[in-house]
């Protein structure tokens, strides 16, 4: 099969199931405040605007994840508590591009979690190191997100 446009960026993509219902879920993803406390890359995550649904449209935030820190802006766009998107709003010193997602999915009276991730970089590294540094990214922010879900 023939495609056509850019190459799709390589993503980093993890599941986790939550004791959850989705809307519970969706309101920790969405109180970015909270993120220093259990996301623990994110240092910081201020609401720049809200959207018309009042979730938050664009973030600033500062991360630090060994060889990936920096301050960035991110904009999301919410699929009601199904699933949030978010792109790269405004770029950072190292980050040139970031993009991801949330898909929620109900498995029983749980939640299946699917976090996807791409991170590209302005300054060169190794596709390898930078994997690793996402799949950490992914990895922590999954498990941080169950704990603080089922611990409320």
């Amino acid at each position: 099969m023939k495609q056509y446009g850019w190459p799709m960026a390589d993503r980093t993509t993890s599941s986790i199931t939550i004791g959850a219902d989705r809307s519970t879920i969706m309101a920790v993803i969405a109180d970015f405040p909270s993120y220093p406390q259990w996301a623990g890359q994110v240092k910081s995550a201020r609401i720049l605007s809200t959207g018309e649904d009042g979730r938050p449209a664009t973030v600033r935030f500062v991360l630090d994840a060994g060889v990936i820190s920096d301050e960035y802006t991110l904009r999301y766009t919410w699929g009601g508590d199904e699933s949030v998107d978010w792109s790269i709003a405004e770029a950072g010193k190292m980050l040139s591009g970031l993009t991801g997602s949330y898909r929620l999915a109900d498995v029983g009276g749980d939640t299946e979690v699917t976090y996807e991730l791409a991170v590209d970089l302005k300054v060169p590294m190794i596709g390898m190191i930078k994997r690793k540094a996402e799949k950490v990214i992914v990895d922590t922010a999954l498990k941080g997100l169950k704990k603080r879900v089922e611990t409320q």
